[in-house]
C-alpha cells in the first residue's frame, strides 16, 4: 500500500535520494526544504519551499501546509556540520547545530503529532558521533552534542509515542559522500538511502527508541 513520507532537508544528498528511492517505489512524498533544487523538482513530488526546521514560525506553517494529512513516515534529516575544538572554538555555530540537529527535529515531529497515527514511524537521521562511549578523538563539539541531544530526545520520544502506536529509529547513515563533508564519505547517498529506508522498513514498537547503524549493527550510546 502507498504510503506517505514526509522528508526534511531533501533537497540535495541523503534527503533527495530517500525522496527518490520512496517515489520509484510509489509512495507519495512531500519535501521539506528551506531551497528547493532542479534535481528535487523533476521528481514531481510536493516540496514544500522556504521551510526552515529551526524556526518556528517556518514549522507552523509546514504543520498548516499538511493539515490533516496523515503522516506514515517522518524522516527528520536536515542537519548542518561545523567542527569547533577547544582551540578553535566557535560558539555561533555550536549553538546553531543544538537548534537544527537537535531541538528542530523535536519541533517537527511535535508539530505534527495529530499527522502521526498507529503504525506511523519517525526516523532521526542522527550520528555515531553523537555516540560517548564510540569518541575517541574528541573535536566535532558542536556536532556531537546536537547528536547525543538528538538521540536523548528521541529515546524520550520513543517512549511518549509508544500509546499512539508510533515507533521512533536513531538512524546513523554512516559516512555518506556528500556536500555536507565535501563528498569525503565511503558510501553513496544512494545506497545510504537504501540502507536507510529497509531500517525504516524493519521498525516495529518493539524496537522503537534504538540506536542503529545504516547497515543494521546496533551502535553503543
Amino acid at each position: 500500500m502507498s504510503k506517505h513520507v514526509v522528508i526534511t532537508g531533501a533537497n540535495r544528498g541523503i534527503g533527495l535520494e530517500l525522496c527518490r528511492h520512496y517515489v520509484a517505489a510509489g509512495d507519495r512524498v512531500t519535501a521539506v526544504v528551506r531551497r528547493t533544487s532542479e534535481e528535487l523538482q523533476s521528481l514531481g513530488i510536493t516540496v514544500l519551499d522556504g521551510i526552515d526546521v529551526s524556526i518556528a514560525e517556518d514549522v507552523r506553517t509546514l504543520s498548516s501546509a499538511l493539515g490533516d494529512q496523515v503522516i506514515d513516515i517522518l524522516i527528520n534529516n536536515a542537519g548542518i556540520f561545523h567542527n569547533e575544538t577547544l582551540q578553535q572554538m566557535d560558539f555561533t555555530t555550536l549553538e546553531q547545530q543544538l537548534m537544527v540537529n537537535a531541538v528542530a527535529p523535536v519541533r517537527v515531529t511535535h508539530a505534527l503529532l495529530r499527522n502521526l497515527t498507529a503504525g506511523g514511524k519517525v526516523a532521526m537521521i542522527t550520528s555515531r558521533m553523537g555516540s560517548i562511549e564510540d569518541n575517541g578523538s574528541g573535536a566535532y563539539i558542536g556536532y556531537r552534542m546536537s547528536k547525543a541531544a538528538l538521540n536523548a530526545a528521541g529515546v524520550s520520544l520513543a517512549h511518549e509515542l509508544k500509546p499512539q502506536g508510533v515507533a521512533v529509529a536513531l538512524l546513523h547513515p554512516g559516512f555518506v559522500q556528500t556536500q555536507m563533508v565535501n563528498f569525503a564519505g565511503d558510501i553513496s547517498a544512494t545506497d545510504a538511502a537504501q540502507r536507510l529506508i529497509q531500517r525504516i522498513a524493519e521498525l516495529t514498537l518493539e524496537t522503537s527508541g534504538g540506536f542503529w547503524h545504516a547497515n543494521g549493527d546496533r551502535l553503543p550510546w
